[in-house]
C-alpha cells in the first residue's frame, strides 16, 4: 500500500495560492529601489549627481548670477555650438572611433558661408547651405579613408584637423570677413519673443517648456511600460513620478528663466530639434543598434550580417554635417569667419561626450549624457568666468574633471568585471 506524504508548508502554500500572486510576484521583481537604480546604471546617475551638485555650488559661488535670465540664456547662446558637435562626436566614440577634424571643419565650413555671402554678396541661406554641402563632403571624404580604405580614424582625423585648417586658410586669404547680414546673424543671436504676449515674461517660450515636459513624461512612461512587459527592472511608480516631477520642475524653472530674459533662442529650437532627432535614431532605429553593434563586439557585428564599412561611412558623413551645422551656428553667433575658428573645439566636444558616459573603448553612450556632459563643461566655464579665474585655472580644472570622468568609467567596468 503506498502512502501518501503531505507536502512542507512552504510547498503547500504553492500548490494553494491562487492564480494571480504570480503577477504580483513579477511585478515586486520587477520593481527596484532608489539604491539599486543608481548602483546599477552607476555611470548615467553619477553623471546628473555631478551636474546638480556643480550648478548648486557655482550657484553659491556667484551670488545667484550663475542661474540669472540674462546668465541662462548667454550659457545657451555661447556654447550651442559645442552641444551641437558633440552629438555626433558621441555617435563616433561609440562605434569606437575619435574626430579629431572638427574645429578645422567648423572653421572651413564657415569661412566657405562667409565668402559666399560677404563676399560675393550672396543670400545668407545659400551660405548656410554651403556650409552644410562642405560639411557632408569632408564627412564622406574621412569616411572614405575610415571605412573603406581601413586607414585608424585618428589618424584620418588628425590629418583632416591639419588639411582643412590649411584650406581655410586659403578660403579666407587669411584674413577675417564681417558683418554677415542680419538674417544669417539671428541663427545664433536671434529669439522668438512676443508670439502669444506675456505681462513680463514671454508666453510662447513657457508653452514651449510645458510641452517639452509633456513630451518627456509620455515617453518615459512608454518606456517604463515597456521594460515592465519584459520583466525588466524599473523603479517604484512614486519614485518615478517624483522623477517626472524633478525634471518638469527643472525645465520650466529653465523656461521661466529665459521667459523673462529675451524669450527663447532660435538655437535652442535648433539644438532641440537635434537632440530628439538624434537620441530616436541612436535608439529606435536599426542604424542605432548598429553602431552600438559595431562600437561593443566587432567581430561579432561582422557575423551577425551588420555592413560595417557602410555604417562607419555614414557615422563620419553624420559628423561632417553637424559640424557643418556647428560652423554656421558659430559664425552667425561671432558674426564673421577667423582662420583661427574652432581652435579646441574637438577637444571640448570628445570632453563632453566622455564626461557625460561614453566609453573609451566604444560601445556605451548616449546623446543625451553627452548633453549633460557638454552642460558641465559649460557651466563650469561660465561658472570660473563669472568669478574671475584666469584662464589657465580653467584649462587645469578641465582636464582634471576630464580626467576623473575617464577614471570613473574605468572603475565602472572593474567593478562589472568583479561582480561577475
Amino acid at each position: 500500500m503506498t502512502r501518501t506524504v503531505p507536502p512542507s508548508e512552504p510547498e503547500a502554500q504553492t500548490a494553494t495560492a491562487p492564480k494571480d500572486v504570480a503577477p504580483a510576484v513579477a511585478l515586486h521583481t520587477g520593481t527596484s529601489n532608489v539604491r539599486a537604480l543608481l548602483t546599477s546604471n552607476l555611470r548615467q546617475s553619477g553623471i546628473y549627481i555631478a551636474f546638480v551638485a556643480i550648478i548648486a555650488l557655482f550657484t553659491v559661488l556667484t551670488d545667484g548670477t550663475l542661474l540669472s535670465p540674462g546668465n541662462v540664456t548667454n550659457i545657451v547662446l555661447q556654447y550651442s555650438y559645442i552641444l551641437i558637435l558633440a552629438i555626433g562626436m558621441v555617435i563616433v566614440i561609440i562605434a569606437g572611433h575619435i574626430d579629431l577634424s572638427v574645429g578645422s571643419v567648423v572653421a572651413l565650413t564657415g569661412a566657405v558661408s562667409a565668402v559666399l555671402v560677404i563676399q560675393q554678396g550672396m543670400p545668407w541661406w545659400v551660405g548656410v547651405l554651403a556650409a552644410l554641402a562642405t560639411g557632408v563632403a569632408i564627412g564622406a571624404w574621412q569616411g572614405f579613408w575610415v571605412a573603406y580604405v581601413g586607414i585608424p580614424a585618428f589618424i584620418v582625423t588628425l590629418a583632416g584637423m591639419l588639411l582643412f585648417r590649411g584650406l581655410t586658410l586659403q578660403v579666407l586669404d587669411n584674413i577675417s570677413l564681417s558683418p554677415f547680414p542680419q538674417g544669417y546673424g539671428r541663427i545664433a543671436s536671434g529669439f522668438l519673443n512676443g508670439l502669444l504676449g506675456g505681462n513680463g515674461y514671454d508666453a510662447f517660450t513657457l508653452l514651449i517648456g510645458g510641452i517639452a515636459v509633456a513630451g518627456y513624461a509620455v515617453s518615459q512612461y512608454r518606456s517604463r511600460i515597456a521594460r515592465i512587459r519584459y520583466d525588466q527592472p524599473v523603479e517604484s511608480f512614486p519614485l518615478f513620478v517624483a522623477k517626472i516631477a524633478l525634471v518638469g520642475a527643472v525645465v520650466m524653472y529653465f523656461a521661466w528663466q529665459l521667459a523673462h530674459a529675451r524669450g527663447l533662442p532660435i538655437v535652442l529650437i535648433i539644438l532641440a530639434v537635434l537632440v530628439i532627432t538624434y537620441s530616436v535614431i541612436t535608439t529606435r532605429t536599426v542604424f542605432g543598434r548598429q553602431v552600438y553593434a559595431i562600437g561593443g563586439n566587432l567581430a561579432a557585428a561582422t557575423l551577425s550580417g551588420v555592413k560595417v564599412r557602410a555604417v562607419n561611412f555614414w557615422i563620419f558623413v553624420n559628423m561632417g554635417l553637424l559640424a557643418g551645422i556647428a560652423g554656421v551656428v558659430f559664425s552667425s553667433r561671432s558674426n564673421g569667419a577667423q582662420p583661427g575658428a574652432g581652435n579646441m573645439f574637438e577637444l571640448d566636444a570628445i570632453a563632453a561626450a566622455f564626461i557625460g558616459g561614453a566609453a573609451v573603448t566604444g560601445g556605451v553612450g548616449t546623446v543625451v549624457g553627452a548633453m549633460v556632459g557638454g552642460l558641465i563643461m559649460a557651466v563650469m566655464s561660465n561658472g570660473m568666468q563669472l568669478m574671475g579665474v584666469d584662464q589657465s585655472i580653467q584649462s587645469v580644472v578641465k582636464g582634471l574633471v576630464l580626467l576623473l570622468a575617464v577614471a570613473f568609467d574605468v572603475y565602472n567596468k572593474r567593478r562589472a568585471g568583479t561582480s561577475r
